[in-house]
């Protein structure tokens, strides 16, 4: 019993310094620095400098109105670890497939006149490389058209037929 509690306390204390990171700790990314805040994880192990990444995101949900989407966000702090962590940005091929209520992230501000909070972020991540396709059929749903994109933003078939052929392209699913 001694050394179950012995054991306990000494893990306790092991991993206490990860118990006191917190909002503060996340700083601006080496890429993209006004999304995609980033923690440093001095017990993490490192990363293959040479590692390749093809990563496709999908993104869903929409931002709450007024607010940056969270899950496109992702990509920029993504990028940002990843270059911080010491692989080069070369090495990080990027694509985010969008689909759903989230389609309206990335329409200009006159198609549902208001301003999209996102845009900034969109032109960020694209500036970053990122690819960034819309799935046709909920746009023929939601009625927009290729007009109403944020610049730079393409159509895919379906968000299905987009994954697929990323999926083929050696690129793999990000569940976050």
């Amino acid at each position: 019993m001694k050394q179950r509690r012995f054991f306990c306390l000494f893990l306790s204390v092991l991993l206490a310094p990860s118990a006191w990171a917190g909002p503060q700790d996340f700083k601006a990314g080496p890429v993209i620095k006004e999304y995609g805040n980033i923690a440093a994880v001095p017990s993490a192990p490192p990363i293959d400098e040479s590692a390749r990444f093809q990563v496709a995101f999908d993104v869903a949900t929409a931002a709450e109105p007024g607010k940056i989407n969270r899950q496109l966000e992702s990509a920029a702090r993504f990028i940002n670890m990843h270059v911080a962590a010491g692989v080069p940005k070369e090495n990080l091929k990027l694509a985010i497939v969008v689909h759903g209520g989230a389609a309206s992230d990335l329409t200009r501000d006159a198609k549902f006149g208001s301003a999209n909070p996102n845009a900034g972020l969109i032109a960020a991540l694209q500036e970053a490389g990122v690819s960034i396709q819309l799935c046709g059929q909920t746009a023929v749903a939601r009625d927009i058209s290729v007009d109403d994109l944020l610049p730079g933003v393409t159509m895919a078939l379906s968000a299905m037929t987009a994954h697929a052929q990323l999926q083929q392209a050696g690129y793999t699913l990000n569940p976050f």
